[in-house]
């Protein structure tokens, strides 16, 4: 552990329980946002692959009805 990391825990440890959660929730979020960052390049991603499937041809679509329909028979 660097000596920021522990200097910022000792100085956290010091705050009152409303600023400690407000700074956790800081953190927390912090990371969150990195996270859905990188979960929507993929998904970008994914979403490139499969278009240029589709208008390549490479795979076929299913009808939306035959979709529900399916969906509506496996939940029954």
């Amino acid at each position: 552990m660097s000596a920021l990391l522990i200097e910022i825990e000792q100085q956290a440890s010091l705050l009152p329980p409303d600023d400690r959660a407000k700074l956790a929730e800081f953190l927390l979020e912090s990371l969150q946002e990195q996270i859905n960052t990188g979960i929507e390049q993929d998904w970008e991603r994914e979403i490139t692959r499969r278009v240029s499937a589709f208008e390549a041809g490479e795979i076929a679509t299913i009808p939306a009805q035959t979709v529900f329909d399916e969906a509506k028979r496996l939940v029954s």
